[in-house]
C-alpha cells in the first residue's frame, strides 16, 4: 500500500461525481465512535466459544443453501451425509480463506498508518481492528481443527498474486480489496449464525465475526469514499482495475476444489457445476450487491475495472 499525507480533494474530479459522493465524514470524529463501539463490542473467541463441546450430530457445518454444489444435478444425486461432509470441508476452505485474506488486510493496515500520526484516533483504530483480525485468524484455526477438516490454502499462482498486491497496491486499492473480502463472507455468515440446523460452535464464530466486522467495513468504507475524492486521477483509475482484478482472483479463489476430491467427488465435473450453477451465481451476486452498489457509487466500477467485476461473475 502506497503512503502519503492526507490529502485534499482532487481539484480535476468531475463536480457530479463530488456531488455524489457527498461530504466527506471527519476521519478522526468516525474513528472515535468505531473506537467506542471496540470497547463495549468485542470479544475473546477462546473464552466466549466453548471448543470442549463435541459437534451435535446430524447438524451442518454451513446452511446447505450456501453450499457451492446446491441444487446442481450433482447435488441431487448426493446422498444427504455427503452433502453435509461437503458442508463440512467448505466450511474448513472458507476459513483457510478467510486466515489467508486477514493475514493480507493486517499487512495493508499496517503499511496505510505507517506514516501517519501516532496519537490519532484513525491510528488507534487501526491498531483496534488489527488485535481483532489476530483473533479471528486463529478462532478460523481453531474452528478448523475444531472440525476435523484439513486446512484449504489457496493456490500456489494466488498467494503470489496476493504478495504482488501487498507490494505495490495503493491506498484505496487496499481498501477496495478489504471490502471485496470482508462484505460477500459478512452476507454468509449473517446467513449462518441464526441458524439453528447449523453446528452451535460454526453459529459462534460467525456471530462473533459479524459483530466485529460490521466496524472493519464501516472504516474502510469511510476512508475509501475519501480515497476516491483526494486521490490522484492516474490512482483511481489502477484502484478501478485492481479492484476488478482483485474481484475475479477472489470469486476464483472462494471454494478451493481440493474440498470435491476430498468427499469422493470427480473434481473437474464438480468445479463445472459450480460454474454452470444459476443458484450459486445468485448467492455469489446478493452476496456482493451492496458491496457493487456502494463502489458504483463512489466512482470505481468504471471501464475496464467494471468489465472485470462482470466476468467474475460477482456483478449482476
Amino acid at each position: 500500500m502506497t503512503t502519503a499525507p492526507d490529502r485534499q480533494p482532487d481539484r480535476h474530479l468531475p463536480q457530479r461525481l463530488q456531488d455524489a459522493l457527498g461530504p466527506l465524514q471527519d476521519r478522526e470524529r468516525v474513528a472515535e465512535r468505531l473506537l467506542q463501539s471496540s470497547a463495549r463490542h468485542s470479544f475473546d473467541p477462546d473464552t466466549e466459544l466453548d471448543w470442549d463441546a463435541p459437534p451435535e450430530p446430524g447438524k451442518w457445518y454451513w446452511p446447505p443453501e450456501l453450499v457451492s454444489l446446491y441444487d446442481t444435478p450433482l447435488w441431487r444425486r448426493m446422498p444427504e451425509e455427503q452433502r453435509r461432509e461437503l458442508a463440512r470441508h467448505e466450511a474448513a476452505s472458507l476459513a483457510s480463506l478467510g486466515i489467508w485474506f486477514e493475514i493480507i488486510l493486517m499487512q495493508l493496515l499496517v503499511r496505510h498508518i505507517y506514516d501517519k500520526p501516532v496519537t490519532s484516533a484513525h491510528v488507534r483504530y487501526a491498531l483496534t481492528e488489527i488485535a481483532d483480525e489476530c483473533r479471528h485468524s486463529t478462532m478460523f484455526a481453531r474452528l478448523i481443527r475444531h472440525g476435523g477438516s484439513p486446512a484449504y490454502p489457496v493456490s500456489r499462482l494466488h498467494h503470489n498474486l496476493a504478495r504482488v498486491l501487498k507490494t505495490v497496491s495503493t491506498t484505496p486499492g487496499s481498501f477496495a480489496c478489504t471490502l471485496l473480502g470482508e462484505e460477500i463472507l459478512d452476507y454468509m455468515q449473517r446467513l449462518t449464525f441464526p441458524d439453528e440446523r447449523v453446528q452451535p460452535l460454526v453459529r459462534g464464530v460467525t456471530r462473533i465475526h459479524v459483530v466485529e466486522e460490521a466496524r472493519h467495513v464501516r472504516y474502510a468504507r469511510e476512508e475509501l469514499r475519501r480515497q476516491m475524492v483526494t486521490a490522484p486521477r492516474w490512482e483511481r483509475e489502477l484502484t478501478r482495475v485492481s479492484a476488478g482484478e482483485a474481484a475475479r482472483v477472489f470469486s476464483i479463489a472462494f471454494v478451493n476444489p481440493a474440498v470435491y476430491a476430498a468427499v469422493g467427488l470427480d473434481r473437474r465435473a464438480a468445479v463445472a457445476q459450480v460454474r454452470a450453477s444459476a443458484h450459486r451465481r445468485a448467492v455469489m451476486q446478493a452476496g456482493a450487491r451492496r458491496l457493487t452498489g456502494f463502489l458504483d457509487e463512489i466512482g470505481v466500477l468504471r471501464g475496464v475495472g467494471r468489465r472485470l467485476w462482470h466476468s467474475s461473475g460477482l456483478l449482476a
